[in-house]
C-alpha cells in the first residue's frame, strides 16, 4: 500500500462490518423464504440499527438490489438507518395514546432534551420517535424506554422518567 493510500485509509471512520456470526446466518437463511427480513432483525439487533455499509454487504450476500434492501427498511418502521440513542424513547401515538396526550409526551421531550422528534441528543444517551401502537391501549398515553412500559403518564411526568434515566447515563 502507497503511503498516499495508507494515510487515505487511517483518515476515514471505519466502517462497520459483517461479523462471521452475521455472515453465518445470512448462509444459513439464503435459501429460505423471508430471508431479508430476518437477516436484517439479525443485523439490527448486533448493531442497534442497520447501518449503511452493512445494508450493502447484505444485498451483496443475497445477491439482491441494494434497492430491495432499502425498500424493507424504509416500509417497515421498526428497522432504524441511524445509530439511535442508549436510551430510545419511544412514545405511542396509537389512536388511545393519542387522544389521551401522546403528542404532549414528545413535545415534552423534545423541550427538555432539546432535540427533535426521530433524532438524538448530542452525547448519544437520548433518543426520541414516536411508534403507532405499543399494545398497551389500557395505559394511554405510554411510552417505551428500551422496552420498559411508562403507562397513564401527564406531561408533567416526563420530567422525573427522563432524571432517572440521565441518572443513569452518568452511572
Amino acid at each position: 500500500m502507497s503511503k498516499e493510500a495508507s494515510t487515505e485509509a487511517s483518515a476515514s471512520p471505519a466502517k462497520e462490518q459483517l461479523t462471521p456470526e452475521l455472515e453465518a446466518f445470512i448462509q444459513q437463511w439464503k435459501k429460505r423464504p423471508g430471508n431479508l427480513i430476518m437477516v436484517l432483525h439479525r443485523v439490527q439487533e448486533h448493531f442497534g440499527f442497520v447501518p449503511r455499509s452493512v445494508a450493502f454487504q447484505v444485498a451483496d450476500q443475497l445477491k439482491i438490489p441494494l434497492a430491495q434492501v432499502y425498500g424493507v427498511l424504509t416500509f417497515y418502521h421498526f428497522f432504524k438507518l441511524k445509530k439511535p440513542g442508549r436510551f430510545q424513547f419511544a412514545v405511542c401515538l396509537g389512536t388511545a395514546c393519542y387522544l389521551k396526550g401522546g403528542d404532549d409526551l414528545i413535545r415534552e421531550l423534545e423541550n427538555l432534551l432539546g432535540v427533535g422528534l426521530n433524532t438524538v441528543t448530542p452525547d448519544g444517551n437520548f433518543s426520541v420517535e414516536a411508534v403507532r401502537c405499543l399494545g398497551c391501549c389500557g395505559l394511554a398515553p405510554v411510552l417505551s424506554v428500551n422496552g420498559t412500559m411508562h403507562g397513564n403518564l401527564k406531561k408533567e411526568d416526563i420530567a422525573g422518567i427522563l432524571a432517572e434515566y440521565k441518572a443513569k447515563a452518568g452511572a
